[in-house]
């Protein structure tokens, strides 16, 4: 099972840090900001990112038919999300506005991982460069994931094949007879692909799960509901 990963803010704002003490009671915010597929921040100013009943749980069909939101295109907004995103013990992720946690609606993963340099170096949406890959997942859609150092990501969809045909480049018989099985239970070694140069490759599982249990599986909530804080 995978474990969250025990950092939290690596960049966290001196002013957030500062009001999280001075209003350490502000209820947090569910509905205002999702993260896409692509790695786009997505705000929702009616706050309806996923319909919720009222004691705070997704209705039934909230995953079909999930509102768009609108693009946040200021860089220094983006930025200041980018640098107080993190997440809670529930696998609740969220951006840390002063002195509010403003939940997140995840349409694939926390993290969206991009190939970023002149090597083959994988990059979180927010500006990470992927250091250690613990495993690797397909699901039944065809979607590849890395549980990172900074949380579970999914590769974005424009670099998923070049990272596929470097796993297969490592052991391409065993990608093939794991996506052909398509058993739960049969993953393969591979060795790490994406990570900085700098740092030797190290052999990972990489294992087949439907789209349904990834989030139960590396531990996050597509849709965070209230309780815990």
């Amino acid at each position: 099972m995978h474990k969250l990963p025990t950092t939290t803010f690596t960049t966290m704002d001196d002013q957030v840090a500062a009001a999280m003490s001075r209003w350490p009671d502000v209820p947090s915010a569910y509905g205002w900001l999702s993260l896409n597929q692509q790695g786009q921040w997505r705000l929702h100013p009616q706050g309806d990112g996923w319909a919720v009943t009222c004691e705070g749980a997704p209705l039934p069909g909230a995953n079909t038919s999930l509102p768009p939101g609108e693009a946040i295109t200021s860089s220094r907004i983006l930025a200041f999300i980018n640098r107080n995103y993190t997440h809670d013990a529930q696998g609740r992720w969220y951006f840390q506005n002063g002195p509010q946690r403003v939940f997140v609606r995840l349409d694939a993963a926390p993290l969206i991982l991009s190939l970023a340099g002149p090597g083959p170096v994988l990059q979180t949406h927010t500006g990470l460069d992927v250091e250690q890959i613990h495993s690797w997942w397909v699901d039944d859609e065809g979607r590849l994931y890395a549980d990172t150092e900074h949380g579970p990501g999914l590769v974005a969809g424009r670099d998923s094949m070049a990272v596929f045909d470097a796993l297969r480049a490592t052991d391409g018989r065993a990608l093939l007879e794991l996506l052909e099985q398509g058993e739960p239970d049969s993953p393969v070694m591979i060795t790490a692909y994406g990570t900085q140069a700098a740092r030797p490759a190290k052999p990972a599982p990489l294992a087949f799960r439907p789209a349904q249990d990834i989030p139960r599986i590396l531990a996050f909530s597509r849709f965070p509901v209230a309780g815990g804080e």
